[in-house]
């Protein structure tokens, strides 16, 4: 597993924990960096988690209203937590990081799907993201 790869999980983490303990992602982002600061084996993986957490929070409302303008006929409440955080990292690496190719970031997000979301999950992240990083371009 490549290390932006690992990053991606953590930042998912990081995301996932607190949209389900309904807590802010600054103070999870604060949690996961006290966590960090013990596990120096893990930094390369800490430092694009970390770039992905502070770009969804930089960009959360952009981020938001593309996924809701895309997403036809689900709400952003109504998708799965798991699915929720990886759209939106996914979206924001799309939107916002011009160092990572939009087909890497879906492909990442769908992949990740496939092991941690529901059957359906999948297909409806791939579809969502593929229409949302084809009018990206």
């Amino acid at each position: 597993m490549s290390a932006r790869t690992k990053a991606r999980k953590r930042a998912l983490d990081i995301l996932f924990s607190a949209d389900v303990r309904q807590i802010s992602l600054v103070e999870a982002l604060d949690a996961e960096a006290t966590r960090a600061a013990s596990e120096p084996a893990r930094t390369a993986s800490w430092l694009y988690a970390r770039e992905i957490v502070d770009g969804v929070i930089d960009h959360h409302e952009k981020i938001d209203e593309t996924i809701a303008t895309y997403a036809r006929g689900w709400t952003l409440e109504r998708m799965p937590a798991v699915d929720r955080a990886l759209i939106r990292i996914a979206v924001w690496e799309i939107l916002f990081n011009p160092d990572v190719p939009a087909a890497v970031a879906v492909d990442e997000a769908v992949e990740a799907a496939k092991i941690l979301s529901t059957e359906e999950s999948a297909g409806f992240v791939n579809g969502l993201l593929a229409t949302i990083a084809s009018t990206a371009s």
